[in-house]
């Protein structure tokens, strides 16, 4: 296993997955329109639900772009991983809400596995990572993620404890 690797990957993911999160808390409402814009799905719930905004996704881009290189990626590797985590986040919303899970609700497993799952695929030919590479990184982050999720609970920046 790549344990350097493995670790730099978990600590981008952190970043593409964690900077919604302190922008909610840094910024509040401000730029935060949910981007279903309260729309409702076919089922007559909302498609992602108000806590998925443009904000957090031009955010987590932003952010995890400029920290790729910190970590020693290429810049564009760190897009790749945004990107892919927050189409793993929006996925795992919409599933929640047809589920009926409110926003904020904790699903364990839907709220963690496709946020980090989809980007490790999607950058795992450029990096050459094994399938125990790929499973290393997605049982750290899970862990890590519920982990985490508590401690940011205590410091009063996440609102519910995950």
């Amino acid at each position: 296993m790549q344990w350097l690797l493995i670790f730099k990957l978990v600590v981008l993911l952190t970043v593409a997955n964690g900077t919604p999160v302190i922008a909610t808390k840094l910024l509040g409402r401000f730029l935060s329109q949910p981007l279903d814009r309260g729309a409702s799905f076919v089922d007559g719930h909302p498609i992602l639900g108000g806590s998925k905004t443009l904000r957090g996704i031009v955010l987590s881009l932003v952010a995890t772009t400029a920290f790729a290189p910190i970590v020693g990626f290429e810049w564009i590797y760190g897009l790749i991983i945004a990107s892919a985590a927050m189409i793993g986040d929006l996925s795992s919303s919409f599933l929640k809400r047809r589920l009926r899970l409110p926003p904020g609700s904790r699903a364990t497993g839907i709220d963690q596995i496709p946020e980090c799952l989809f980007p490790i695929v999607a950058i795992r030919p450029a990096l050459g990572l094994t399938a125990i590479d790929v499973l290393s990184v997605v049982i750290i982050f899970f862990v890590g993620a519920v982990l985490l999720s508590r401690l940011l609970f205590n410091w009063n920046i996440r609102n519910r404890p995950y």
